[in-house]
């Protein structure tokens, strides 16, 4: 996993959560014990050009407003050895894990999917910033909705081609990016960004990339290709004409966010379901327990503390009939992925007061379940 690290700036770590081609990730903890995600940067992403960018970027982060769907931006520290920042730590799977998982989602939970990520998308740009890295391991499927994680890195996904092949960044990088981002034109659009979350919504509703290949290199040949379509096979019917759009291989001809918005709404409608249901069966179905989550521990002390105050050890129903059959994540992305394991039971609580504070304590601070 990298270097172990005891404190980045003012945070606390408490333990290595994922992996991939730009650094590490770790939970850690703010000196009121705020949970945060504590992003470290390989040092061969850096040079002088990229940490005045990460600078700058960081900055305008902190100013994103307007929405819910975008992991917000705590602090960053671009001129350390090792630059790092902190965001806003979402427990929940990742929408990569949870597909591989569970398989795909039902077209009207994607239709939901879209409109949401669509308006957090839309709150970025109008910060005047772009994701630039948007894919299914950079979305968390939280108990409030989908959450974009990994904004305010923008900096670091241009470096050029060559970053493209550490392992890491192949599979979930390039089978995500339009064709003039492939090429290596820095000067990109938002239309990048609706794109790539075209990218994502059909991921969620095939468990596929409109591009695969055995290399980063046979992947960019095929997204600069306007001649070869992507493939879209399993996409429903109903999702088809705006995933489609959202490929255009000219940017100018993607929607823009607020017609992917109103689109996706407009398919809600179509089903007779209204956005504010459509969300919670969204959370509903992809926080179920049995959905891959997240697994965060107290230390041993606290642990055991919690045991001797214990005095003892310590909506479905619109078409969402599709059968579930959870299984193993195989995905070969989950390099950018956090560490996946199921729920452990919690001891049933004991009739003592001191009993049900612990269990209250547990509860509060996901003892052996996701924060």
């Amino acid at each position: 996993m990298g270097e172990a690290f005891d404190r980045v700036g003012r945070y606390t770590i408490a333990q290595a959560l994922g992996s991939g081609g730009m650094g590490e990730v770790y939970l850690g903890y703010s000196p009121a014990g705020d949970p945060v995600a504590v992003k470290l940067i390989r040092e061969d992403c850096l040079n002088t050009l990229v940490r005045a960018r990460f600078e700058k970027e960081a900055l305008i982060a902190r100013t994103v407003v307007g929405t819910n769907r975008v992991a917000r931006f705590l602090d960053a520290e671009p001129l350390a050895d090792r630059p790092w920042l902190a965001m806003e730590y979402i427990p929940g799977a990742t929408l990569q894990a949870w597909v591989d998982a569970n398989g795909p989602l039902p077209d009207v939970l994607v239709a939901s999917l879209g409109a949401l990520l669509a308006e957090g998308l839309a709150a970025v740009h109008a910060a005047e910033l772009l994701h630039r890295d948007l894919k299914p391991q950079n979305i968390i499927l939280g108990d409030y909705g989908p959450v974009i994680i990994d904004f305010g890195l923008a900096a670091f996904t241009d470096a050029g081609l060559g970053s493209l092949s550490r392992r890491g960044m192949i599979v979930g990088t390039v089978r995500c990016m339009p064709p003039e981002q492939a090429e290596g034109n820095p000067q990109v659009t938002t239309a990048a960004d609706v794109y790539a979350l075209g990218t994502v919504l059909l991921y969620a509703a095939t468990g596929h990339y409109p591009y695969d290949g055995p290399t980063w290199q046979s992947i960019v040949l095929q997204v600069a290709n306007p001649a070869l379509e992507p493939d879209l096979t399993g996409l429903p019917g109903a999702l088809r004409p705006l995933i489609t759009a959202m490929f255009a291989h000219e940017a100018t001809d993607r929607p823009t966010l607020d017609t992917v918005t109103s689109t996706c709404a407009d398919l809600l409608r179509l089903a007779d379901v209204h956005p504010v249901v459509a969300r919670r069966a969204l959370i509903d179905r992809t926080t179920a327990p049995s959905s891959p989550r997240v697994v965060s521990t107290l230390t041993l002390s606290i642990e055991d503390a919690l045991s001797d105050l214990a005095g003892g050890s310590a909506d479905e129903g619109f078409r969402l009939d599709q059968e579930e059959t959870p299984a193993s994540s195989t995905a070969s992305d989950a390099a950018e992925s956090p560490k996946q394991a199921s729920d452990h039971e919690r001891p049933a609580p004991r009739s003592s007061p001191q009993a049900r504070i612990a269990a209250q304590l547990r509860d509060a601070y996901a003892v052996g379940a996701p924060f």
